[in-house]
């Protein structure tokens, strides 16, 4: 048997003691850990040459496992390579950390974007306050809160198991937290079993709360991680895939699928579910407006890969980025600024593009066919495979 899933994890472990949150699950064999822990903290350097040789000695595994692994390993070199005080462009940092070369979103596209919600946004007042008075309004606390998210999660279980089937024993627990700079966070524990933090300072509105339900459980995360610990794991003996990097090809693909996952499992009845759901808690909630300016807004989401490639490689200042955010993503001054922190984080910098190219790629190739999404619930496939097989 070849030892290269276990140097992978090996590689994997020892960049995760140098930046916290790099690795988002560990599920594989224990000792492997512990005995990682254990060790002195290997330079980042170190790691990057590690990372290179192992590259070159993928034998002994079949050509898609060599591929996959190919891919990780080349992302994980990047980002000890950045660690280690290398200069690396960000346009070269996400396609070799991701695989996928971010693309600049026309400004053309934001003004028909902005058209339409000028026609369609109740109330008084400019463009961007109409569009964050309708993302913020209507928003769900406290065990209301609590009610609607676990019965969203059971109705879109229900229908991910008629989509694409659920493996046997797999369970989500939700939580709610405070003080996070998230929204929501899967946690997958190993053995098909997610706790999904749900930040309750957030505001929280059915049209976001159902988004996020399925982006982080059914048929987002939680459902790729339990079907690919069942089948790459459990049954394939697939070691490599018991680790989860940020930072690597295989994040990019999470994200899409889970970007993917609310339209795969509820089509264009969206809102008018997130309305079921909400009916019995009094708030005032306009399925067919937010079906409207959901779909309308969607190219809003390339205004993140604009901005970051402003700061990063046009060297345009912080305050340019805010007005940028403010004036085409109609971002409030506090969702601005946290959009600009995240994107001059020097770890994180790059993981805005995990979404809309994520998100692109996956929905080009699933084109609607369930059949199709579920390959990516259970397959190893790099972003190039599926682009490919678009």
């Amino acid at each position: 048997m070849s030892d290269v899933p276990k140097r992978y994890l090996e590689l994997g472990l020892r960049l995760g003691r140098h930046i916290d949150g790099l690795i988002d699950a560990y599920f594989g064999p224990p000792e492997i850990k512990e005995r990682v822990d254990a060790e002195e903290l290997l330079p980042p350097a170190n790691i990057a040459r590690d990372a290179a040789a192992l590259i070159e000695n993928l034998d002994g595994l079949e050509e898609q496992r060599r591929n996959w692994l190919r891919a990780q390993l080349f992302g994980l070199q990047t980002v000890a390579r950045r660690l280690a005080g290398e200069e690396i462009s960000f346009v070269d940092e996400v396609e070799w950390c991701y695989g996928v070369a971010p693309e600049r979103v026309p400004e053309e596209r934001f003004e028909a974007v902005h058209e339409v919600l000028e026609e369609t946004l109740p109330g008084n007042g400019s463009l961007a306050e109409r569009y964050q008075a309708w993302r913020d309004g209507n928003t769900l606390s406290g065990d209301q809160l609590a009610r609607v998210i676990e019965s969203l999660g059971a109705d879109l279980r229900t229908r991910t198991e008629r989509l694409v089937g659920l493996p046997d024993g797999e369970e989500v627990q939700f939580d709610y937290v405070t003080d996070e700079p998230w929204a929501a966070f899967n946690y997958y524990q190993g053995g098909l079993r997610s706790h999904v933090a749900v930040n309750t300072d957030t505001p929280l509105t059915p049209t976001f709360l159902i988004g996020l339900v399925s982006h982080e459980t059914y048929p987002g995360h939680h459902t790729e991680h339990a079907w690919k610990d069942r089948l790459l794991v459990q049954e394939g003996g697939q070691l490599e895939e018991s680790i989860l990097l940020i930072g690597t090809p295989q994040s990019l693909v999470s994200e899409g699928i889970a970007s993917l996952a609310p339209e795969m499992a509820l089509g264009e009845d969206e809102q008018h579910v997130a309305a079921e759901h909400v009916r019995d808690t009094g708030v005032p909630f306009d399925p067919e407006l937010s079906r409207t300016v959901s779909a309308a807004a969607r190219p809003l989401a390339g205004v993140g890969t604009n901005v970051a490639l402003m700061l990063h490689e046009d060297g345009r200042s912080e305050d340019e980025a805010l007005a940028y955010l403010k004036r085409w993503g109609l971002a409030s001054d506090l969702r601005a600024q946290q959009s600009v922190r995240f994107m001059t984080d020097p770890v994180w910098r790059s993981y805005i593009t995990t979404y809309t190219d994520g998100y692109r790629i996956c929905k080009a190739f699933v084109c609607d066919d369930p059949a199709r999404f579920k390959r990516l619930l259970t397959e190893q496939l790099t972003p190039a495979d599926i682009v490919a097989g678009t």
